[in-house]
Order: C-alpha cells, then structure tokens, then sequence
C-alpha cells in the first residue's frame, strides 16, 4: 500500500472489495473514513441558476435582492426544515456581531458542505418554494433533473 491517501466510491461489488482489501492491507494506526458523497458540480450549478431565477423575478421585503442574498435566505430556509426533520445540514446558522460592533455577521450553513444527499434535497426544495412563488425556472441542468434527484450526477 503507498503512502497516500485511497479514495473509493462505493458504487458496485468492486469497489467494495478493493475498499476491504485496503483496509485489511493498511498499516496499523491509519485511519478509516466512511463519509456521504459530497455534492456534484451539476447540483451546485443547477441550484446556482436557480438562485439566479429567483433573484430576477421574486422580492422581499418589497425590494428585488440579488442571487447571493436569495442564496443566504434559500439556504436558511432549507438548514431550518432540514434540522426540524432530526436530518440536519453540516453547520449551525447564527448571526453575531461584527468585531466592531458596528453591525452583523452571518455565520453558518454553506451548500460547500452539503452531501449529494443533501443537495438533491435542497434542489426539490427550490423547486417547491419557486412553485409556491411562480418562479419560471430557466435553467435545466445538462444531465436532466431526474439523474440529479437521484443522486447519480
């Protein structure tokens, strides 16, 4: 076994022998980790679009705010449901003051974390608030919608 880091993805028969057979050859005191597929770079484009959408057509607070604001509202919004659940994203959401004093930082859930799992979720979530607030959404992603819910992109 080299000295480097082994990624496995333990999507078929294979790759879970070669993960065992791994684990059987390493040496004593290296460390194992078993972890949730992080996000695709597809679902964090589709939802990066739909922020994108949102911000063109939907206000708040009477005012239309840009993708990144939408993003901070979207996300929260989601960590809450999601922690409601007992299913909670990686982070804690919370608000402090500045080092100044001077005003707030938000702190907290950031989709960088977010597990493919998680991601997909957040996309059906998306597409049920955009629903609930006739958002027409622009963007399709290249692999289609399906393969992104399930997980596959």
């Amino acid at each position: 076994m080299s000295d480097g880091k082994q990624v496995f993805r333990l999507v078929h028969h294979t790759a879970r022998q070669m993960a065992s057979r791994a684990c059987i050859q390493a040496p004593d005191g290296w460390i194992v980790e078993i972890k949730e597929a992080n996000k695709s770079r597809d679902q964090e484009a589709k939802y990066h679009a739909m922020f994108s959408d949102v911000a063109r057509q939907v206000k708040f607070m009477g005012e239309k705010r840009d993708a990144e604001t939408w993003k901070r509202l979207l996300v929260d919004a989601f960590a809450r449901i999601k922690a409601a659940e007992g299913d909670p994203v990686q982070g804690v959401g919370s608000i402090m003051p500045n080092l100044d004093g001077t005003g707030f930082v938000q702190l907290g859930v950031q989709t960088r974390r977010f597990s493919k799992r998680h991601a997909s979720e957040f996309i059906e979530f998306l597409l049920a608030w955009g629903s609930d607030n006739n958002v027409q959404w622009t963007d399709t992603a290249p692999q289609g919608y399906g393969d992104l819910a399930r997980g596959a992109a």
